[in-house]
């Protein structure tokens, strides 16, 4: 019989190796997956236990049939999904390489969707099983000088919404994590400058803890902090136009 386990993807930095600290601590046999061996390797012998590295490159097409290929082979089933991998590219959407901002949409959504579908015939059998992919609260507006990556995580957390419901009495719990800015390798990635973002930015350890517990309680969405919660929660109050207009002075 598969053992179940927590799989955990962007597992090399960030908030994927707080993920992968975390659920270890609570007692999770977990599998690692991204791209860099060396820091998957590092991260496994920091936690210790019952560890498993997988290098998996997500933006390909079959990398998400390859990596749940590789997790059967190995006697395993995932009982919990944390849908962490993703990137962003700050600037002109023009300006920005097209093959990078395609490589975006593939990891950001592709994935993600490709993931969530493959693991759910299983957890569906065993009507127990969860489901947390990373969003951002960026998802709530447009994102002049980002808009790749808004709209990637516009599409995230639309879609896990959608899932939570679909499996509502299912047994298996759907979360989406909105952070804000936060304290990870990300704005180097990207490419971000913004003096905001470094002064709002909270700890990884802080936004995951919050994930992790939205999604024990079956939250459809999670939104870490009392700012990040005012900010994702004003395009309701603001009208589109003038948020695209705040958004685009801030200049991520």
């Amino acid at each position: 019989m598969a053992r179940p386990v927590t799989l955990v993807t962007g597992a090399s930095s960030g908030l994927g190796a707080e993920f992968a600290r975390q659920c270890a601590a609570r007692g999770d046999e977990l599998v690692l997956a991204a791209r860099r061996t060396d820091r998957l390797e590092a991260l496994a012998a920091e936690i210790g236990g019952r560890v498993h590295v997988v290098p998996a490159d997500l933006a390909e097409p079959d990398g998400a049939k390859m990596l749940m290929e590789r997790i059967a082979d190995e006697g395993l089933t995932v009982s919990t999904l944390v849908n962490n991998a993703g990137f962003g590219l700050s600037g002109a959407f023009a300006a920005l390489p097209l093959d990078r901002q395609r490589e975006m949409i593939d990891l950001n959504v592709q994935a993600l969707t490709a993931l969530c579908h493959r693991v759910l015939p299983e957890m569906r059998a065993r009507r127990e099983g969860a489901i947390l992919n990373v969003a951002s609260t960026g998802a709530f507006q447009p994102g002049p000088h980002i808009a790749v990556y808004f709209a990637t995580k516009a599409y995230v957390l639309s879609f896990t919404e959608a899932l939570h419901q679909e499996l509502k009495n299912s047994g298996i719990h759907v979360t989406a994590l909105c952070p804000g800015p936060t304290r990870t390798e990300f704005a180097q990635v990207a490419g971000v400058t913004s003096k905001a973002f470094d002064r709002f930015a909270g700890s990884a350890q802080d936004v995951v803890a919050a994930g992790l517990a939205g999604l024990a309680r079956n939250r459809a969405v999670v939104i870490p902090g009392f700012t990040n919660k005012i900010t994702a929660q004003a395009g309701r109050f603001i009208p589109r136009a003038l948020m695209r207009r705040i958004v685009a002075r801030i200049k991520l």
